[in-house]
Formats: structure tokens, sequence, C-alpha cells
């Protein structure tokens, strides 16, 4: 049996997120956002990169037990990956707020590595602004499947080209902060933010 829901998602920072419930996963190999433009893997956790700076965007979640069949319709981006559920929930949530309606978790067979396919719309309309409307829509199918390389199913939006283009940080150069320390300091954030309000 498949299922789906929508709901507004907060976005901030150009991101919002795709995770398990009982947190960031450790040890997990890292997809850079310039292998397909749309999604990434960091600090152990699925990215999925927008094009409005903040705001909110609509997101329909679609949970499969087999691989759905492909549907381009309207949409400007769709990629792929693989990503791990210790928990075995895998749920869409935003980088410093909670969501005003939960959605239900994309997972629906446990434990267990799953295919994420994320569809994306109307990331040109905005780029770098916090509108005050949706100007972005968002689906997510999900699946269990064994792990697989990145894919890139369609392309056409500008902002995806830009973030495909952008030049690999220079590791020599560059100290990265331990895996999972970026995550714990956004959550620490937001927790102050909400302790504010």
């Amino acid at each position: 049996m498949n299922s789906s829901s929508a709901t507004r998602v907060r976005v901030d920072y150009h991101q919002f997120l795709v995770l398990d419930e009982d947190g960031p996963v450790v040890d997990i190999d890292e997809v850079d956002v310039s292998v397909t433009g749309l999604i990434a893997v960091c600090d152990g956790q699925v990215e999925i990169l927008t094009g409005i700076h903040s705001g909110s965007v609509h997101v329909t979640v679609s949970s499969h037990h087999d691989p759905p069949a492909h549907d381009p319709g309207s949409w400007e981006e769709i990629s792929e990956l693989s990503f791990p559920s210790p928990s075995g929930a895998l749920v869409v949530a935003a980088l410093m707020h909670d969501l005003d309606e939960e959605l239900p978790p994309l997972t629906t067979a446990g434990p267990g590595t799953y295919r994420l396919r994320v569809h994306a719309r109307g990331r040109d309309t905005a780029v770098d602004l916090t509108p005050d409307d949706i100007t972005e829509h968002y689906l997510i199918q999900c699946w269990p499947a064994e792990p697989t390389p990145p894919t890139i199913i369609r392309t056409s939006d500008t902002y995806g080209a830009h973030q495909r283009t952008r030049p690999l940080p220079d590791t020599t150069t560059t100290l990265g902060t331990p895996r999972g320390q970026d995550a714990q300091e956004r959550e620490s954030l937001r927790r102050s933010l909400q302790n504010d309000a």
C-alpha cells in the first residue's frame, strides 16, 4: 500500500532536510550538492537545496513498497539517492523550525536502506529571496532498495545547473568540522530560537 501527504515546510539557508527520526546517521558517505544540483548528504542527513534563501515551500511525500513509475510531468529537476534509516523512520524536517503540520514517515519497511527520488520546480522564481508566497514545489518519493549511486533523471532549471558547476572545496587547505558537529550546532541554534519565542 502506498501513501502520500503534503504540507508547507519552512526553509532556512536554502534548504530543508530528510533525516532519520533518531538523529543524524553516523559514518555515512557524504554526497556533495554539485553531484545532482538538488540533493546532498551532509552531516548524516539529506539536504534538499532550494532556490529561495528562506520562507516556505510546498512538499508532498509519497511512500512506496516498490519503485514508483517515473512521471516527470511538469517537474524541472528530478534526482535520486540512497540513504539508510537505522530507526526505520525517515522524516522531512526544517533546518531550524518545527513543521506546522508533521508529515508521515517516508519509510515503509522498517530499518534499512531506502531510495529517495526528489522532484523540484520553481527554484528559478525567487533565487536568494524570502518570498511571502510559495514559489517552489517538491515531491519526495521513497521506497526500500539496495544502495546505489546518486542518479540525475531530469535537469532543466538554471539554479540546479549553477549548483552542478560549483567548484568542490579545496580539501588540502580547508579544515572541516568533525562529522555531525554542524548538525549539532544547527540543532542547538534551533532550540535556542524556540526558547526565545
